[in-house]
């Protein structure tokens, strides 16, 4: 569970990284779900947006990429997310503590 200070750093490391991720009418496939845990591995932080045409609103994509990932979810803002999982291999994100 990550504190109100580590929270506040990651969202201010997530403001330069672009979205790399979109979420569409598809929804939330396997496929989709294995991408974002290697993701989450190489880089440990990782932004998607949820497309206008999906069928569920951002905070409840959120929601399930994260449950189904082990990660945590640092920032849900219009339609982009931010998800956290600290890399098992290479941890290169120092979290204040």
């Amino acid at each position: 569970m990550l504190t109100g200070k580590q929270r506040s750093y990651l969202r201010s490391l997530a403001n330069n990284i672009q979205p790399i991720f979109q979420v569409g009418k598809g929804g939330i496939s396997d496929n989709m779900v294995k991408q974002f845990s290697d993701a989450l591995e190489a880089r440990e932080l990782i932004k998607a947006t949820v497309l206008k045409n999906a069928e569920c609103d951002t905070k409840t994509v959120c929601e399930e990429i994260a449950e189904l990932t082990q990660s945590e979810i640092v920032q849900v803002i219009g339609s982009k997310f931010v998800l956290y999982k600290q890399s098992e291999k290479n941890s290169v994100i120092e979290l204040p503590r």
